[in-house]
């Protein structure tokens, strides 16, 4: 079976006042589904930045990402979304939920952007299983960070993504409640065989994933696996 995601000789630089700015250079990686993976490094290694470009959420300078095949160097902008919405799920380390819907009307989004008919059941079904089935009128104000962060990953699932990434999803959490979004992001992922890609500075987390990638100053540095079995 082919890669989900193939990475190869990204680079991207940015010109700034004091001349170009070379953020990642080189990196190249593969991910077969259902595969998972940590990106880690100091602050400033371009961890997030490769995770944008691996999810075409912006455009490297030079080297190319093929999704499921498809070569995003040849995709307009429209394109690039629309593929965005049909194999991939996002989790961001500040929710990103829309503040005047409610928990069950977050989930929901993603699918009816679709054009999905039963996306209220399928939200309603994710949201219970990430402990929330009392919660679902709630908006994200009535909700602590760990719930937040929870409808954020029901929402990541509900259009059953081939490839999730997630960006530092534990960063504004407690240890507590990180541990158990932990657990259930990894619970959800067995259970769609969703390939994962996480960007974090949790070495635990990271040992978590089956493969880790070391970034140094936009470079990757002895590219790891990690104790768990492949």
């Amino acid at each position: 079976m082919g890669a989900i995601l193939r990475v190869e000789r990204l680079t991207k630089t940015y010109e700034t006042a004091s001349g170009p700015l070379t953020v990642l250079h080189d990196v190249s990686f593969d991910l077969a589904p259902g595969a998972t993976c940590a990106l880690v490094g100091p602050s400033g290694s371009g961890k997030t930045t490769l995770l944008g470009l691996s999810a075409g959420l912006d455009r490297p300078t030079s080297g190319t990402v093929h999704l499921d095949g498809h070569g995003l160097h040849e995709m307009d902008e429209d394109e690039r979304a629309q593929l965005r919405n049909t194999l991939l799920g996002f989790v961001f380390q500040n929710f990103q939920l829309l503040p005047t819907l409610t928990a069950l009307e977050n989930v929901m989004v993603p699918a009816e952007l679709r054009g999905r008919k039963d996306a209220e059941p399928i939200a309603i079904e994710l949201l219970g299983k990430v402990g929330l089935g009392k919660r679902l009128n709630h908006y994200p104000t009535q909700l602590s960070g760990g719930e937040q962060q929870r409808v954020a990953l029901a929402r990541a699932f509900i259009n059953q993504p081939k490839i999730l990434f997630a960006d530092e999803p534990t960063g504004n959490l407690d240890a507590e409640t990180s541990e158990k979004v932990v657990e259930l992001l990894f619970d959800l992922n067995r259970q769609a065989g969703t390939a994962l890609v996480l960007v974090t500075h949790n070495q635990e987390l990271a040992a978590m994933t089956q493969r880790i990638i070391r970034l140094k100053g936009g470079q990757v540095v002895n590219p790891t696996p990690s104790s768990q079995p492949a």
